[in-house]
């Protein structure tokens, strides 16, 4: 057993994928002749009206984002986790894993984690709102990733200010992975937490509503690392 996990980790590897990152005047037509006689009225000057101030962003640091998560989450969630502090890419942190143990029930899981904070900008909207236009945006992305199939997205309640999912099935070199995504709002912070799965040399793959639901747990832990770097 342990002679082929070398090959086949360095297949995962390649197979595993590699999230990406993280932003007038108006006219008086009235009629009528004026009178010589009558003295014109001075025009009004119009004051140009305030421009309205935007609140400032609720939270303006973000967690580390490898360190966002507890470690019992991380070692529940991918088993056999390849490093538990996790992956540092551009805007996100990785983490995967490969359970071999059982020759019938070879398990891979991968998990990433990103945070997007926004500003409020005067000519772009508020902090909040912002966010929750790259909320959306981040809902589309990961409907339409990796050629996925069997695409489903709903609302979900109890993470963050808003939060959607979404699960989708895609196929690398050959081998069929079950995808859960959660993209949640916290405030100004988006948060797009993917957590991944399949099942290895005609291992059983898991079970979508099972991956929905660990994701969920951990984004409701993403969301909290969120307040609690800004009490710092």
């Amino acid at each position: 057993m342990h002679r082929r996990t070398a090959p086949r980790l360095a297949r995962i590897l390649a197979c595993a994928a590699v999230p990406m990152v993280l932003v007038a005047g108006c006219s008086d037509s009235g009629g009528g002749k004026k009178s010589e006689s009558t003295p014109s009225a001075p025009s009004a000057t119009a004051k140009p009206s305030a421009t309205p101030s935007l609140a400032a962003a609720k939270y303006p640091k973000l967690p580390d984002t490898c360190k966002a998560l507890p470690a019992k989450t991380i070692d529940d969630l991918v088993p056999k986790v390849k490093d538990k502090g996790g992956k540092a890419l551009t805007g996100s942190c990785f983490w995967w894993g490969l359970n071999d143990e059982k020759a019938d029930d070879i398990q891979y899981r991968d998990l990433n984690l990103q945070y997007n904070g926004l500003s409020s900008e005067p000519a772009l909207g508020s902090a909040d709102k912002r966010a929750q236009e790259f909320a959306r945006q981040q809902v589309k992305k990961a409907m339409g990733e990796d050629s996925p199939k069997d695409v489903k997205n709903q609302a979900a309640s109890g993470i963050g200010d808003w939060a959607s999912t979404v699960t989708t099935t895609t196929t690398k070199k050959g081998v069929e992975y079950h995808n859960a995504t959660v993209i949640t709002r916290t405030a100004n912070v988006v948060v797009t937490l993917k957590y991944s799965g399949a099942g290895l040399e005609g291992a059983k793959a898991p079970d979508v509503a099972d991956l929905l639901k660990d994701a969920q747990g951990a984004a409701k832990e993403a969301v909290a690392a969120v307040a609690a770097a800004n009490k710092r």
